[in-house]
């Protein structure tokens, strides 16, 4: 299953991606978070010292196409592979239960409380006021198009603050979408937002209220969100003690949080896999993505590269030889 966390810029998204991947680990099965926020502070809140940081996939995606496009007859290049091209036959596939591939083992490393951490890294100088960061979350599209999770697996994403995931198809990616809000206006401002967007794609959206300091808060997020709002975080000692670097543990949760986070996993483990959206929509913004600058900047025609026998789920595809 795949997840993200989006919501406001300082909302706890980045907090609560790290604390979700930490609870979900410890309790069986792989997982996966992957910090594609363009302020990278994943790795830090999952305990990975700076120089213990991954390499950023953002920094290596020739390699990463090199080795997803495999003998895929219909990627002529990996500069012909963009963002949102699709797997086919012949494409290699991701496996969480079988991290041996180049792309975990070169672009992912262990964390103290089991989540392997994957980055897609900082602008480098040479970015700096040329490009924009979609750039480095191509990646990241990338590789879920190419995943095949299964039941028990996760990925768990810290996204891009505010609507800005929607400026490409990564949205479409997960099987759930957890939107931090704050009890405030502004929070829930982002809400609105996100949710009216998402609903065109039939992306399913769950809001968690973040920052929490009693029943009037709890009040003002069921006022603005209704049914969409699953559980509230409470303000914690024991987060802000993480925050501030100091020894934190899973134990020292409150118990109110602890509860929180496992209706997160209940709800996500109760979604639906639906492998014929995912496809659906992987090939609908390859060809928007082709049509509005792909083919001009490739110089190819990347409609070509859809397998239309290739049929996207775990019991129905080849995965790497």
């Amino acid at each position: 299953m795949r997840v993200a966390f989006v919501g406001k810029g300082g909302s706890g998204k980045t907090t609560l991606s790290a604390l979700f991947a930490r609870y979900t680990a410890v309790r069986g099965g792989p997982v996966v978070a992957i910090d594609a926020d363009i302020n990278q502070h994943l790795g830090m809140a999952l305990g990975v010292e700076e120089g213990a940081l991954p390499r950023p996939m953002g920094a290596h995606l020739t390699e990463i196409k090199e080795y997803l496009r495999g003998d895929n007859p219909r990627v002529s290049s990996a500069a012909a592979m963009v963002k949102t091209t699709p797997p086919g036959r012949g494409s290699r596939l991701l496996d969480l239960k079988e991290p041996a591939d180049p792309v975990h083992a070169r672009y992912a490393v262990a964390t103290p409380d089991g989540p392997r951490l994957m980055v897609t890294g900082p602008f480098a100088e040479d970015d700096l006021g040329v490009a924009c960061y979609h750039s480095k979350v191509g990646a990241v599209e990338l590789y879920l198009n190419h995943l095949v999770d299964g039941a028990g697996e996760y990925v768990v994403v810290d996204m891009t603050a505010g609507a800005d995931s929607f400026a490409s198809g990564l949205f479409t990616r997960f099987d759930l979408t957890f939107l931090v809000a704050e009890p405030t206006r502004q929070g829930v401002g982002v809400y609105r937002q996100y949710r009216d967007y998402a609903a065109d794609f039939g992306v399913p959206v769950a809001v968690v209220g973040n920052k929490v300091h009693g029943p009037r808060d709890v009040e003002f997020l069921r006022e603005h969100v209704g049914q969409d709002l699953l559980v509230c975080v409470e303000h914690s000692a024991a987060v802000r003690a993480m925050e501030q670097g100091r020894p934190f543990r899973l134990e020292d949760l409150e118990p109110a949080n602890a509860e929180a986070l496992g209706g997160l996993l209940t709800h996500l483990n109760a979604q639906e896999k639906d492998w014929a959206r995912f496809g659906r929509q992987a090939v609908q913004f390859h060809l928007k993505n082709a049509e509005a600058w792909a083919n001009r900047a490739t110089g190819e025609d990347l409609a070509a590269q859809i397998d239309p026998d290739f049929v996207f789920g775990p019991t129905r595809v080849s995965l790497p030889r």
